[in-house]
């Protein structure tokens, strides 16, 4: 069930309106069953002036709060390392992602997961291709898993694994593999053993039970692999390829993680390095030399990109590969090294080399600045997103405008 906050929405209105609306009830879900979101239970909280005895509540009602009081600690052994799917030797190069699920396609939910995903790929040298997002339906999931199994050498998928009727990952991606659906014993095993202090537990008739089981249901010949000790929900593999993750951003994070060792990722010398150069030219004026640089490093394996901040300037990425082997004596063999194209770079472009924390300090006053700014500063924009020459001079009180 992904419909998870009390709504403000009625069912009166909801019915009298003449546009979609969106109904939501809590219950218990797969977010709930696992150990990063624990048992909740709900006291009267009571808060009091300085000075006086009196509830900053009215005295008829007070404000629930949620508390979480301690439970015995739950700690489970994680699977052993599997042979390399991919045969000995060989390490994973491609990878996709298939975020599925309504609420996605529909604006009620961020996705998170893709972007999670994009930087797991890049930290560890693999080749992100593609990034799909479906709904929640059949013949889509079939379709776009077979391909992309057929495509990359590591597949994920995002969501719709939970206990309801709108959680079909796992019978979609059984029909597509031509495998059948069993229920999984080792799992529904962890799943009580993590949930059985809750009070809900004791209260479920045989449907609801039923539906908790749905969660362990998995295609026949998959390989089940448990990553984490404190998290019964275990990764779920097809194909050698293609991986199954829950939809909740922590637990799809955790896990991916947790998933390093079980996979053959590429070799450190293997991964790539990100250089970024920020200036506060306007991205037209940078342009020409972009492309011939582009076109000169094309053949050496480094990418050139250019990511306009509003307001504030422009990031230039070189992004490549070997910059640590530099010493070894092959300079000479023809090889480009990032550092020696940064500092070209950062003098063609009148920038500077920027750390990671620097960019995002930039991007974090971009919004802000964009949130606060006024008619005239947005129509002094560019094209690019710079500002016009003619609004960037000094005022008179020696201020520059914006």
């Amino acid at each position: 069930m992904r419909l998870l906050r009390a709504s403000t929405v009625t069912f009166k209105s909801a019915l009298s309106s003449t546009r979609p609306a969106r109904v939501q009830i809590r219950t218990p879900t797969l977010e709930t069953l696992s150990r990063d979101f624990p048992k909740t239970t709900y006291s009267r909280v009571m808060s009091t002036k300085s000075g006086s005895s009196s509830p900053i509540a009215s005295s008829s009602s007070a404000a629930i709060l949620p508390t979480t009081p301690p439970q015995p600690q739950v700690t489970f052994p994680v699977s052993p390392i599997p042979k390399n799917p991919l045969g000995e030797g060989k390490y994973i190069r491609t990878a996709a992602a298939l975020i599925i699920g309504d609420e996605i396609l529909n604006g009620k939910t961020l996705d998170r997961n893709s972007h999670c995903f994009a930087q797991y790929c890049f930290e560890h040298g693999v080749d992100l291709k593609r990034i799909e997002v479906i709904a929640d339906n059949e013949e889509e999931i079939i379709e776009a898993s077979r391909r992309l199994v057929s495509m990359y050498d590591f597949v994920i998928t995002s969501g719709g694994i939970g206990p309801t009727h709108d959680d079909i990952t796992y019978e979609c991606l059984a029909k597509s593999f031509n495998q059948k659906l069993v229920h999984h014993q080792e799992t529904i095993r962890r799943m009580k053993e993590m949930s059985k202090y809750r009070k809900w537990v004791g209260t479920q008739n045989a449907e609801q039970l039923a539906a908790t089981h749905r969660m362990a249901l998995f295609p026949e010949d998959a390989e089940i692999i448990y990553v984490e000790t404190d998290i019964w929900v275990p990764v779920v593999r097809l194909e050698g390829k293609i991986c199954i993750f829950p939809g909740i951003p922590a637990l799809f994070t955790k896990m991916l993680y947790g998933l390093t060792p079980f996979i053959p990722l590429p070799p450190k010398n293997e991964r790539p390095l990100r250089i970024q150069i920020f200036t506060d030219r306007p991205e037209s004026m940078i342009a020409p030399y972009l492309t011939s640089l582009q076109e000169r490093l094309k053949p050496h394996g480094i990418q050139v990109g250019s990511y306009p901040v509003l307001y504030k300037g422009v990031f230039v990425s070189l992004i490549g590969r070997d910059l640590d082997s530099k010493g070894d004596g092959n300079k000479g063999a023809g090889k480009l090294w990032l550092a020696d194209v940064a500092r070209e770079v950062e003098q063609e472009i009148g920038g500077r080399i920027s750390s990671e924390e620097e960019i995002a300090a930039q991007k974090r006053e971009s919004e802000i600045m964009a949130k606060s700014a006024s008619p005239s500063r947005k129509n002094s924009l560019g094209p690019d997103g710079a500002h016009n020459s003619e609004n960037s001079v000094a005022s008179p009180e020696g201020k520059a405008k914006f």
